[in-house]
């Protein structure tokens, strides 16, 4: 039995979605893995967790924020320490503060690294392993100065997983609906959605919007600006987003160009639904959607009007796209699959050593440290803790979760340097949207 124990700051999102998959796949394969969870915080989701414990097994059960003598008890027992990995407060607190065990370490990055959030410089290098969720991570430009030998620890397991789905509906006879799944907030959605379906000539097109409400009132207000009040139909989180895909035809799926993420959960849940996707041409979606195959792939407002007027009027289009991506996402993506591939590592990780990587040496000991690990080092937050006049702000610096500097502090309210951020980009004149550089096509 390979014993891995994941150490995650939490198991909401895709995130929960993709481990808890993964234990419930290793439990029916019964194939000598066992996994083990520890969260960093308290749980706000609990339906994944729960999805782990309904296995009633103790090779497969979840910690919530345990003592450090527990934790690292439980690095000790395990065969295989995989941290599940992206820019969160907690994760380089464990790393740097915890006094670590030695251990054989698999971090799974959940983040491209192809902008802010980065991955941080040497990390990858002191790791056992480095899996990536998506391909487009191999095409930022740290990874080519590695050496031959620490190439060969990367891989790419994309943790978006598929099972127990119904079969695609019948969607014939009534006009095809539209809708969007995910996070609200402008780090991952475009910051000019409105605009994009407000160049559509269509007067009745409406988008149900899944998942939090994060900017409702932001996007409201902007609907209301284009003289398009109804645009948008907040329906929430939902638990049984199968059940909600399942009424949908279209999914406008534009997100920001310097967007974080990489699996795209809900855009592959979507296609294997037969939910025909509109995307943009960013890296983590074109390596999902194969422009006339799989999906639509645009470039600006107006390519993207033309794209879903056509997808409208044109219902045998709709049929053959829907059935391809349907195809496509429920072969390719699969829990089995995904569970595969961590395997593989697995296996191969077990012939190392366990041993005391320096993470502090990456990350720095200070939690303002830790922030700025994860920055461009070229980037608005100086060292003085001041945001230079005119600094290059995304939306994300404002955002208050998702590893901004806001977050940080959250769980460090002390630490002076990340009050001093803080304020310098809660000041006015650098309110977002307004200072946020996203001027974007």
């Amino acid at each position: 039995m390979i014993r891995v124990l994941h150490i995650t700051p939490h198991l909401g999102g895709g995130v929960g979605k993709a481990l808890s998959g993964l234990a419930r796949q290793a439990a029916a394969e019964n194939a000598g893995v066992s996994h083990r969870f520890i969260c960093l915080e308290a749980l706000e989701k609990t339906q994944f967790v729960e999805a782990i414990a309904a296995l009633a097994d103790p090779d497969f059960a979840v910690e919530v924020c345990p003592s450090p003598e527990r934790l690292r008890a439980a690095i000790t027992e395990a065969d295989i320490v995989q941290f599940e990995f992206w820019n969160h407060p907690l994760l380089p607190k464990c790393l740097c503060e915890a006094d670590l065990p030695p251990h054989r370490a698999l971090f799974w990055c959940h983040i491209s690294g192809l902008g802010n959030p980065r991955i941080p410089a040497g990390l990858a290098a002191i790791a056992d392993r480095w899996v990536f969720t998506s391909a487009c991570s191999l095409d930022n430009p740290a990874f080519a100065g590695l050496s031959d030998a620490e190439q060969q620890h990367l891989g790419v397991v994309s943790s978006a997983g598929l099972a127990d789905l119904p079969p695609i509906p019948q969607r014939q006879g009534r006009p095809p609906r539209l809708g969007y799944v995910g996070t609200l907030n402008f780090a991952k959605l475009h910051p000019r959605f409105v605009e994009f379906l407000a160049a559509v000539p269509l007067a009745d097109v409406r988008v149900k919007l899944l998942g939090d409400i994060t900017n409702r009132a932001e996007l409201q207000a902007r609907c209301a600006a284009v003289g398009r009040p109804d645009l948008f139909e907040f329906a929430g989180y939902s638990e049984d987003i199968v059940a909600e895909l399942a009424e949908l035809d279209i999914l406008v799926y534009l997100l920001n160009p310097l967007h974080y993420g990489t699996a795209e959960n809900a855009l592959i849940e979507a296609m294997a639904m037969g939910v025909v996707p509109i995307v943009l041409d960013n890296p983590a979606e074109r390596r999902i959607v194969t422009h006339g195959q799989t999906g639509l792939v645009v470039n600006g407002p107006a390519d993207f009007a033309e794209a879903l007027s056509d997808l409208i009027n044109q219902p045998e289009q709709r049929l053959a796209l829907a059935q391809q991506a349907a195809g496509f996402a429920r072969t390719r993506y699969t829990f089995a699959e995904m569970t595969a591939g961590l395997n593989a590592h697995y296996l191969d990780l077990m012939n190392a050593e366990k041993r005391q990587p320096a993470y502090a040496a990456v990350f720095g000991n200070r939690p303002c440290d830790w922030f700025k690990a994860f920055q461009n080092p070229n980037g608005p937050y100086a060292d003085d803790g001041s945001i230079p006049a005119g600094a290059d702000l995304a939306h994300g610096d404002f955002e208050r979760s998702k590893g901004s500097v806001f977050h940080f502090l959250k769980y460090f309210p002390d630490n002076p340097r990340l009050r001093s951020w803080s304020r310098a980009l809660a000041e006015p004149p650098r309110s977002a949207p307004r200072n946020a550089r996203q001027t974007l096509a």
